[in-house]
């Protein structure tokens, strides 16, 4: 079983390839940073050598990038059981005063590099409709900020947003293929984006929550899809 990830290197898309690993699952990830990518893919190496994991560095910003991944990771592993889409970015801001390209760059990276990506392997993918292979799965890491508007929220929110709407666009077009598409929608979570926050009484979640629910959504029968995981800091959104 080959597990395709993005934005592994740290964070969520780190403890996904984590608990996908344990599960004797095939890994081929990426992002954006080299140095992170390799240093986080001799960790996985070392842990759980039984299974395959390869990594190669790509700025999923760019389509041209975005597309060359795709292909490689079908090069390297074949088609795709499960794709997880968790590049991203975040850059606080209103609309009114956050620098000028911020919601570019945060399109180009929050929507356009899943978009790209999943189009580059998706004909490969929607070849296998045998039952035994009916249940592949693509994840997208959304955001609660896809849910609602939020103060500083700005053009991340936007992005997100716009993420939300690709995958219910997907979760359609992809049924006849028997293809299961789920948004992710976490809350605060300890990543780089709440880097220097004291979660010492565990006011927001571990980046560990999100890929446990990411993983029972992977594993039901080929009859259910979980459409859409929704995961908040137990006393509520900060």
């Amino acid at each position: 079983m080959n597990v395709f990830i993005t934005g592994a290197s740290r964070g969520i898309g780190k403890a996904v390839a984590e608990i996908f690993a344990a599960n004797g699952y095939n890994l081929f990830i990426t992002s954006k940073n080299e140095f992170t990518l390799y240093k986080t893919l001799e960790e996985l190496v070392t842990k759980y050598a039984p299974v395959t994991i390869k990594a190669k560095a790509f700025d999923l910003s760019v389509k041209e990038e975005a597309v060359k991944a795709g292909k490689w990771m079908i090069e390297a592993g074949g088609a795709p059981d499960i794709i997880v889409n968790n590049a991203g970015t975040f850059a606080p801001g209103s609309i009114y005063n956050e620098p000028d390209g911020n919601l570019e760059n945060q399109i180009a990276t929050n929507l356009l590099s899943a978009y790209h990506f999943t189009r580059a392997i998706l004909p490969e993918m929607m070849r296998h409709e045998s039952s035994e292979l009916s249940n592949r799965h693509i994840f997208n890491m959304c955001s609660i900020a896809s849910l609602q508007a939020y103060k500083n929220g700005g053009a991340y929110s936007i992005s997100k947003f716009a993420l939300n709407g690709f995958s219910k666009n997907l979760r359609e077009e992809l049924k006849p293929y028997n293809i299961k598409v789920t948004a992710v929608f976490p809350g605060a979570a300890m990543t780089d984006s709440w880097a220097g926050f004291d979660n010492k009484d565990k006011r927001i979640m571990e980046a560990d929550d999100v890929a446990k629910m990411v993983f029972a959504a992977s594993q039901l029968s080929i009859a259910a899809c979980v459409e859409e995981i929704v995961l908040r800091p137990q006393l509520g959104d900060l």
